[in-house]
């Protein structure tokens, strides 16, 4: 499957050119003239990275560039044919990836393209790995504490992140609520053990889930649809 790349920039001869010379190195290309168009190209194709001309008809790029960077992870490639080094450093702090200034050599511009994707590559590795599946669509980051659901992270408290990875750890194994206190609270606790009910009821709710089973008379496990 070929990287897809989003052009927006509204000079034609350049938007042209930069079309066709990126889908001879073997990328799916889609372009646009303006910033409004490019928008609704880069929910609609989802690209793997964006090239974003600073100047454009309707909108700021740079403006476009902090909204991009907010809301996605993509890449972003600024293009501007001012030589200002306050614009750089304005469009790096605003999330671009990297800057280039027109005219540019064809060959640098795929060199840059090949790099940022290359490091994003690495990145989506790294967090693959820290990442465990705990049910369809929701993931554990072990060394971040965090856990999300379709990619969108769900605050929980230190405490019941430690609960669902104690359930990850052991799948399918009940836990009494004595247990539980000793893994993640640990022996010293001496505070009521209707603790972890409450910490279970929290989860479920910020979960919006039954992810955690009541074995009635004995304690908690991991549920079916969490069993991995």
């Amino acid at each position: 499957m070929p990287k897809k790349l989003l052009i927006i920039e509204d000079d034609d001869a350049i938007r042209d050119i930069l079309t066709y010379a990126l889908r001879g190195e073997g990328y799916s290309v889609f372009s646009a003239g303006t910033g409004k168009g490019g928008l609704r190209l880069l929910e609609q194709a989802e690209p793997d990275l964006l090239l974003l001309d600073a100047m454009l008809p309707d909108a700021d790029g740079f403006d476009i560039c902090k909204e991009v960077s907010t809301k996605y992870s993509v890449p972003i490639l600024m293009l501007t044919a001012r030589t200002d080094t306050l614009d750089k450093i304005v469009g790096l702090e605003l999330g671009a990836d990297d800057y280039m200034t027109k005219p540019f050599e064809l060959r640098e511009v795929a060199a840059r393209i090949k790099a940022l994707l290359r490091r994003k590559e690495k990145a989506d590795n790294r967090l693959a790995n820290r990442r465990v599946e705990l049910a369809p669509g929701l993931e554990l980051d072990k060394h971040g504490y965090a856990v999300y659901r379709h990619g969108q992270e769900i605050k929980l408290k230190p405490k019941e992140f430690e609960l669902l990875l104690l359930f990850h750890e052991y799948p399918g194994r009940v836990f009494s609520r004595e247990e539980i206190v000793d893994h993640v609270w640990e022996m010293d606790y001496e505070g009521d053990i209707r603790t972890v009910d409450v910490h279970v009821q929290r989860i479920r709710k910020k979960l919006d889930m039954a992810l955690i089973d009541t074995v009635f008379g004995v304690g908690y496990r991991l549920g079916a649809r969490g069993a991995v």
